[in-house]
Protein backbone atom coordinates (compact mmCIF):
# COMPACT_ATOMS: atom_id res chain seq x y z
CA UNK A 1 0.00 0.00 0.00
CA UNK A 2 1.66 3.42 -1.24
CA UNK A 3 2.35 6.06 1.58
CA UNK A 4 0.21 8.56 0.18
CA UNK A 5 -2.93 7.39 -1.62
CA UNK A 6 -3.18 8.32 -5.27
CA UNK A 7 -6.96 8.92 -5.37
CA UNK A 8 -6.31 11.66 -3.16
CA UNK A 9 -5.36 13.90 -6.16
CA UNK A 10 -8.21 12.74 -8.44
CA UNK A 11 -9.71 15.89 -8.93
CA UNK A 12 -13.60 16.36 -9.76
CA UNK A 13 -14.37 18.29 -12.24
CA UNK A 14 -13.87 22.21 -12.22
CA UNK A 15 -16.21 24.41 -14.83
CA UNK A 16 -13.95 27.15 -17.00
CA UNK A 17 -15.30 29.75 -15.03
CA UNK A 18 -13.76 28.97 -11.77
CA UNK A 19 -10.35 28.69 -13.24
CA UNK A 20 -10.31 31.42 -15.10
CA UNK A 21 -10.74 33.64 -11.48
CA UNK A 22 -8.29 31.25 -9.83
CA UNK A 23 -5.72 32.16 -12.31
CA UNK A 24 -6.71 35.85 -12.70
CA UNK A 25 -6.28 35.98 -8.68
CA UNK A 26 -3.61 33.76 -8.41
CA UNK A 27 -1.54 35.68 -11.43
CA UNK A 28 -2.68 39.10 -9.33
CA UNK A 29 -1.05 37.52 -6.56
CA UNK A 30 2.33 36.51 -8.07
CA UNK A 31 2.72 39.98 -9.97
CA UNK A 32 1.99 41.61 -5.85
CA UNK A 33 5.11 39.49 -4.72
CA UNK A 34 6.98 40.38 -7.66
CA UNK A 35 6.43 43.72 -7.02
CA UNK A 36 7.12 43.78 -3.33
CA UNK A 37 10.39 41.96 -3.88
CA UNK A 38 11.94 44.96 -6.37
CA UNK A 39 10.36 47.58 -4.17
CA UNK A 40 12.30 45.94 -1.32
CA UNK A 41 15.62 46.19 -2.65
CA UNK A 42 18.76 44.91 -0.88
CA UNK A 43 20.00 44.54 2.42
CA UNK A 44 20.40 47.44 4.88
CA UNK A 45 24.17 46.76 4.58
CA UNK A 46 25.25 45.84 8.16
CA UNK A 47 23.47 45.05 11.68
CA UNK A 48 21.51 42.24 9.87
CA UNK A 49 20.73 38.80 12.03
CA UNK A 50 19.09 36.10 9.92
CA UNK A 51 17.49 32.78 10.96
CA UNK A 52 17.87 30.25 8.14
CA UNK A 53 16.09 27.12 9.60
CA UNK A 54 12.54 29.61 8.99
CA UNK A 55 13.32 28.13 4.92
CA UNK A 56 12.21 24.70 6.40
CA UNK A 57 9.13 26.59 6.98
CA UNK A 58 9.04 28.21 3.95
CA UNK A 59 9.58 24.43 2.25
CA UNK A 60 7.07 22.65 4.30
CA UNK A 61 4.70 25.84 3.49
CA UNK A 62 5.27 25.31 -0.12
CA UNK A 63 4.77 21.58 -0.51
CA UNK A 64 1.52 22.03 1.46
CA UNK A 65 0.56 24.87 -1.46
CA UNK A 66 1.52 22.55 -4.08
CA UNK A 67 -0.37 19.35 -2.88
CA UNK A 68 -3.41 21.43 -3.35
CA UNK A 69 -2.84 22.14 -6.90
CA UNK A 70 -2.36 18.38 -8.87
CA UNK A 71 -3.88 17.72 -12.06
CA UNK A 72 -7.04 19.74 -13.49
CA UNK A 73 -10.42 18.44 -14.75
CA UNK A 74 -11.90 21.46 -16.41
CA UNK A 75 -15.32 20.03 -17.79
CA UNK A 76 -18.91 21.11 -18.44
CA UNK A 77 -20.39 24.03 -19.22
CA UNK A 78 -18.69 27.70 -18.80
CA UNK A 79 -20.34 27.77 -15.16
CA UNK A 80 -22.97 25.10 -14.08
CA UNK A 81 -25.44 25.97 -11.53
CA UNK A 82 -24.10 24.04 -9.10
CA UNK A 83 -20.56 25.53 -9.27
CA UNK A 84 -21.21 28.94 -8.94
CA UNK A 85 -20.92 28.26 -4.93
CA UNK A 86 -17.46 26.92 -5.63
CA UNK A 87 -16.41 30.39 -7.76
CA UNK A 88 -17.90 32.55 -4.89
CA UNK A 89 -15.57 30.55 -2.64
CA UNK A 90 -12.63 31.26 -4.93
CA UNK A 91 -13.51 34.56 -5.54
CA UNK A 92 -13.52 35.77 -2.00
CA UNK A 93 -10.56 33.78 -0.83
CA UNK A 94 -8.72 35.00 -3.55
CA UNK A 95 -9.85 38.42 -2.78
CA UNK A 96 -8.93 37.69 0.93
CA UNK A 97 -5.19 36.33 -0.30
CA UNK A 98 -4.78 39.48 -2.33
CA UNK A 99 -6.04 42.21 -0.54
CA UNK A 100 -4.28 40.61 3.02
CA UNK A 101 -0.81 40.70 1.52
CA UNK A 102 -1.10 43.48 -0.17
CA UNK A 103 -2.10 45.07 2.99
CA UNK A 104 0.70 43.00 5.34
CA UNK A 105 3.27 43.82 2.99
CA UNK A 106 2.84 47.61 2.67
CA UNK A 107 2.61 47.90 6.37
CA UNK A 108 5.92 46.18 6.52
CA UNK A 109 7.80 48.16 3.83
CA UNK A 110 11.65 47.15 3.88
CA UNK A 111 11.10 45.07 6.70
CA UNK A 112 9.65 42.27 4.99
CA UNK A 113 11.37 39.15 3.64
CA UNK A 114 10.90 35.31 2.84
CA UNK A 115 13.68 34.35 5.43
CA UNK A 116 13.32 35.36 9.16
CA UNK A 117 15.54 38.57 9.99
CA UNK A 118 15.88 41.66 11.59
CA UNK A 119 17.92 44.70 10.27
CA UNK A 120 20.01 47.16 12.13
CA UNK A 121 16.88 49.69 11.35
CA UNK A 122 14.07 47.37 11.80
CA UNK A 123 11.02 48.92 12.91
CA UNK A 124 8.42 47.29 14.75
CA UNK A 125 5.16 46.94 12.98
CA UNK A 126 2.00 46.99 14.84
CA UNK A 127 -0.29 48.91 11.95
CA UNK A 128 -2.37 48.19 9.32
CA UNK A 129 -3.52 44.64 9.26
CA UNK A 130 -0.66 43.87 12.02
CA UNK A 131 -3.15 45.49 14.54
CA UNK A 132 -5.53 42.67 14.20
CA UNK A 133 -2.96 39.74 13.79
CA UNK A 134 0.58 39.43 13.81
CA UNK A 135 1.36 36.77 10.92
CA UNK A 136 -1.23 38.30 8.29
CA UNK A 137 0.90 36.85 5.81
CA UNK A 138 0.70 33.56 6.65
CA UNK A 139 -2.97 33.75 7.34
CA UNK A 140 -2.97 35.02 3.52
CA UNK A 141 -1.07 31.82 2.33
CA UNK A 142 -3.49 29.74 3.73
CA UNK A 143 -6.57 31.67 2.20
CA UNK A 144 -4.39 31.19 -1.07
CA UNK A 145 -3.74 27.26 -0.48
CA UNK A 146 -7.58 27.17 0.06
CA UNK A 147 -8.58 28.68 -2.81
CA UNK A 148 -6.78 26.99 -4.69
CA UNK A 149 -7.72 22.83 -2.99
CA UNK A 150 -11.20 24.09 -4.26
CA UNK A 151 -10.36 25.56 -7.51
CA UNK A 152 -8.73 22.51 -8.93
CA UNK A 153 -11.07 20.27 -7.17
CA UNK A 154 -8.32 18.75 -4.63
CA UNK A 155 -10.22 19.28 -1.52
CA UNK A 156 -8.96 15.81 -0.16
CA UNK A 157 -5.29 16.61 -0.53
CA UNK A 158 -6.08 19.08 2.59
CA UNK A 159 -6.31 16.26 4.73
CA UNK A 160 -2.07 15.89 4.24
CA UNK A 161 -1.71 19.92 2.69
CA UNK A 162 -3.07 21.48 6.41
CA UNK A 163 -1.00 19.70 8.85
CA UNK A 164 1.85 20.09 7.21
CA UNK A 165 1.38 24.14 5.88
CA UNK A 166 0.24 24.20 10.06
CA UNK A 167 4.27 22.30 10.69
CA UNK A 168 5.68 24.93 8.46
CA UNK A 169 4.08 28.13 9.74
CA UNK A 170 4.95 27.31 13.59
CA UNK A 171 8.75 26.92 12.33
CA UNK A 172 8.66 30.20 10.69
CA UNK A 173 6.16 31.78 13.53
CA UNK A 174 8.79 30.56 16.31
CA UNK A 175 12.04 31.53 14.90
CA UNK A 176 10.93 35.20 13.42
CA UNK A 177 9.33 35.18 17.03
CA UNK A 178 12.90 34.69 18.78
CA UNK A 179 14.50 37.31 16.21
CA UNK A 180 12.01 39.90 17.20
CA UNK A 181 12.27 39.58 20.81
CA UNK A 182 15.98 39.89 20.75
CA UNK A 183 15.94 42.64 18.56
CA UNK A 184 13.45 44.28 20.66
CA UNK A 185 12.73 43.37 23.91
CA UNK A 186 10.06 44.07 25.82
CA UNK A 187 8.53 46.07 23.25
CA UNK A 188 8.10 42.83 21.42
CA UNK A 189 6.66 41.28 24.20
CA UNK A 190 3.87 43.74 24.85
CA UNK A 191 2.92 43.75 21.52
CA UNK A 192 2.27 39.70 21.63
CA UNK A 193 0.63 40.11 24.64
CA UNK A 194 -1.90 42.54 23.03
CA UNK A 195 -2.24 40.78 19.66
CA UNK A 196 -2.88 37.23 18.81
CA UNK A 197 -0.96 35.29 15.83
CA UNK A 198 -3.72 34.77 14.07
CA UNK A 199 -7.23 35.45 14.09
CA UNK A 200 -8.57 38.30 16.37
CA UNK A 201 -9.97 36.97 19.29
CA UNK A 202 -8.83 33.56 19.33
CA UNK A 203 -5.30 32.60 18.66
Amino acid sequence: MPLLPLHIWAPSPVAPAVMIVFLSGAALFVTLLIVTRLRRGGSSGGGETRDWTSMLGVAAQGLAIALCSGPLRIAGPFLPRAQAPRLVAVAALMLLTVGLFGWATRAMGRNWAIVARTRADHQLVTGGPFAMMRNPIYVALFAFMLAMAVATGHLQALVIALPLYAIGTAIRVRREEALLRAHFGASYDAYAARVPRFLPGLF
